[in-house]
C-alpha cells in the first residue's frame, strides 16, 4: 500500500495530478484544495490513501493531513465513496464539515456536488460523535466568526497535535484535545502548557 509520495509535479488536471517519482508517474486524484496548492514543476510530499478494487488501484492524494482524516471519515458513512468524499472536500475545508456536523446544519452539507438531502442528513447524524471529537463548535447565529485566525501546519496547534498523537492517542482524539485546551489557554500558551492541558483533555 501506497501511504506517501515525494516527487515533483508533472501534470495537473481538474480532479487529480501526475507526481513524477523517480521517473515512475503516480495518478493522483485530489480534492480542488489540494490542486491549488500544486504546481507543475515544483518538488511535493503527498499523503495518500491507497484504494484497491477488483479493476483499478487509486491514488488519492493530501497535503494536509486533516483533510486525509476527514476523508478516511467520510468514507465510512454508506453513500459515500472517494469522489463524493472528494467534492465534499473541495467544496467545504476540514473546519467547516465539523461545524457543519456539529451544529446538524444540513444546508451546507448539501452543498458539494453529488451531496443531496438524504445523503446530508446521513453525515448530520452518523459522525455526530466523530465531528466533536475534533472540539469544534458550532457558530452562534448572529455573532460574527473569531478573528483568530486558523492555525497553520506546523504551528503551536500542530505541534502539540503530532506530540499527543506520538504518545499514543488517535489524530481526532488528539486535535479535539488540543483545540479544546488552547481555547481554555488562550493565544500565548506555550507548547508545554498546551500538551499537559491535552493530556488532562483526554484522561476525563
Amino acid at each position: 500500500m501506497i501511504a506517501r509520495l515525494k516527487g515533483v509535479v508533472e501534470s495537473i488536471d481538474t480532479d487529480s495530478a501526475v507526481i513524477d517519482v523517480g521517473g515512475v508517474g503516480y495518478l493522483v486524484s485530489a480534492s480542488a484544495r489540494t490542486l491549488r496548492d500544486l504546481a507543475v514543476g515544483a518538488s511535493v510530499t503527498v499523503m495518500v490513501e491507497t484504494i484497491v478494487r477488483e479493476d483499478a488501484i487509486a491514488l488519492y492524494g493530501f497535503l494536509d493531513s486533516g483533510e486525509r482524516d476527514w476523508f478516511r471519515i467520510l468514507t465510512t458513512v454508506q453513500g459515500v465513496g472517494a469522489r463524493v468524499a472528494l467534492s465534499i472536500l473541495s467544496t467545504l475545508a476540514p473546519d467547516e464539515i465539523a461545524r457543519a456536523i456539529v451544529a446538524q446544519d444540513r444546508a451546507t452539507l448539501s452543498r458539494p456536488a453529488g451531496v443531496g438531502p438524504k445523503l446530508a442528513a446521513r453525515l448530520a447524524t452518523e459522525l455526530k460523535d466523530r465531528a466533536a471529537a475534533f472540539g469544534v463548535a458550532p457558530a452562534a447565529r448572529g455573532v460574527a466568526p473569531s478573528s483568530t485566525p486558523a492555525a497553520p501546519a506546523g504551528s503551536l496547534t500542530e505541534d502539540a497535535v503530532s506530540a499527543l498523537v506520538n504518545l499514543g492517542y488517535k489524530r481526532v482524539e488528539a486535535f479535539g484535545a488540543v483545540a479544546r485546551a488552547t481555547q481554555q489557554l488562550g493565544a500565548e500558551a506555550t507548547f508545554d502548557a498546551v500538551v499537559r492541558a491535552g493530556l488532562r483533555e483526554l484522561a476525563r
